[in-house]
């Protein structure tokens, strides 16, 4: 549960402070002696909610990609998110929280 609570509350400051920014994207290629990597992410912010979805491809051509989402409800001073991961054998975890501040 601590995992979940530390990483919505990163969520929750990239909402606060991407919120203005829009769209943004990011992609970086590492090379090292074992082959390249890449990881590819992209993200938007509209009003109070936030979108990310990030691939992450090894030398060895295995996959795996995290998608998730928070929304801030300043009002209740609370931002409710989730994730889902899926693994390069097709495995998934899904998970969700909320945060109150």
């Amino acid at each position: 549960m601590k995992q979940i609570a530390t990483g919505l509350i990163a969520a929750t400051l990239t909402v606060m402070t991407v919120s203005e920014a829009g769209a943004w994207s990011r992609n970086r290629t590492v090379t090292t002696n074992q082959g390249t990597s890449t990881i590819n992410g992209s993200g938007s912010c509209s009003g109070n909610s936030c979108s990310r979805s990030v691939t992450r491809t090894s030398p060895y051509g295995n996959t795996a990609t995290r998608t998730g989402s928070v929304t801030c409800d300043p009002s209740t001073h609370s931002c409710q998110g989730s994730s889902t991961t899926t693994g390069p054998n097709g495995g998934t975890v899904y998970r969700e929280g909320e945060v109150h501040w």
